[in-house]
């Protein structure tokens, strides 16, 4: 308990939660329970390591609420793993999953490592045995683990391998983000990417709709960042500026994309790609456009830079990478913030999907799942937007106060046990 009541990043989850609860009445005995996570589990992970030594890691895995359903969130491996973080991530899901009317409650997990350093058979053998002792709490009807942080499709089909060996026959329900092979769903690797990029189209239409070729600045090209640029340039919008782990880049005249993904494929970076000049990654944040999606890590725009920052819309394709400090800085220079439990939840929403098929044993064609995905994204923002308007409050504000709603809601009727 005490190590993730000292953690900032939950710390700030939990304020944002009660500045909702404040600002939407909400019943003091639900705002208490949802404070705090239903669930937290700390596991040692002991490996083999190829050289034959043994190494023992932390693991997490945090249920935050379970009252709409199974909880739901993905499985992180990185040195900065901490319980206060996983925790506040799992609350935040919870918020995502309610706002866009999943039913599911929010989790998250993770292992404290250094996956750079390992190779895949280390990996491997991380992600079975770290599957081993959270076993008896997760599960299809229970909890359903994803791909975050350094984990991809192999790591889940590592982990529903392992799970399916322990109950003795497949379950690929027990994840989701494997590959299509195993139960996996089409349409799923460009789900996030896809709904930020949808959600930063309906923002310029609602606030901008006057601007022509609206400018972009991406800092992290990973697997959302880039797929938003693509889809972003697709609509023909200008991106200024991206960055990566090895250094950021800048054109002011707008990068082609496609022939920049090309670039990455030879050299493994952004980094010198003709036509652009190398910049600070963080002084991209700083660039004059007209949207900046922060899709890399956590706590990059504080009270110490906002001030900086001249973007018009910031559409958060990471989780959490503006600090409460730095909100209230920006929303008082006019810019508006498309929080990440609404710009980042394509990749939940898909999430669903599939675990849905799963059970179902019955899968759908791409098509089909790009039209449900964009369905339920374009039904979130009108609501979320059309609250902010009606209640004259911040689209963080009017997000959480309809995922915090509708958890609350259930909460009180499902009542108080025992």
């Amino acid at each position: 308990m005490k190590e993730y009541l000292q953690d900032p990043t939950f710390l700030m989850a939990q304020r944002q939660l009660d500045n909702v609860a404040k600002a939407m009445n909400l019943d003091s005995s639900v705002h208490a329970r949802l404070r705090y996570p239903r669930k937290s589990l700390i596991v040692s992970v002991p490996i083999r390591l190829d050289n034959g030594d043994t190494k023992v890691l932390t693991g997490y895995r945090v249920q935050h609420d379970m009252t709409l359903g199974p909880s739901k969130g993905g499985i992180r491996f990185h040195h900065h793993v901490t319980l206060g973080e996983v925790t506040a991530l799992a609350m935040w899901m919870t918020w995502k999953c309610a706002l866009l009317n999943l039913p599911y409650g929010g989790a998250k997990g993770g292992v404290c490592c250094y996956p750079e350093e390992m190779s895949d058979n280390e990996m491997e053998r991380v992600a079975r045995r770290y599957t081993t002792e959270i076993l008896s709490i997760i599960g299809p009807e229970k909890d359903i683990p994803a791909p975050d942080m350094y984990t991809n499709e192999q790591t889940m089909a590592w982990i529903m391998d392992t799970y399916s060996n322990f109950v003795g026959y497949a379950v690929p329900g027990v994840v989701t983000g494997k590959p299509v092979s195993v139960g996996g769903t089409l349409g799923r690797i460009e789900a996030t990417g896809r709904g930020v990029a949808l959600t930063v189209k309906k923002a310029l239409e609602k606030r901008y709709p006057e601007l022509n070729a609206p400018t972009v600045a991406i800092q992290g090209f990973g697997n959302v960042g880039s797929v938003t640029a693509k889809h972003l340039y697709e609509k023909g919008m200008k991106v200024v500026a991206v960055s990566d782990v090895h250094g950021a880049i800048r054109n002011p005249a707008g990068l082609d994309i496609y022939k920049l993904f090309e670039f990455m494929k030879e050299t493994g970076s952004v980094v010198g790609f003709e036509g652009s000049e190398k910049i600070d990654g963080m002084a991209l944040l700083e660039e004059r456009v007209d949207v900046l999606v922060p899709a890399a890590v956590a706590n990059v725009i504080t009270e110490k830079n906002a001030d900086r920052i001249q973007a018009k819309i910031i559409a958060e394709g990471a989780n959490g990478p503006l600090t409460t400090e730095a909100d209230q800085i920006l929303l008082d220079k006019g810019v508006l913030i498309i929080p990440g439990i609404l710009a980042n939840a394509g990749g939940v929403v898909v999430s669903y999907f599939e675990w849905v098929q799963d059970i179902q044993h019955l899968f759908w064609s791409e098509e089909q799942v790009v039209e449900k995905l964009d369905f339920l994204m374009e039904q979130a923002f009108d609501e979320v937007y059309e609250l902010y308007q009606r209640k004259n409050v911040d689209l963080r504000t009017a997000a959480m106060m309809l995922g915090v709603g509708r958890v609350a809601t259930a909460k009180n009727i499902r009542g108080l046990y025992p």
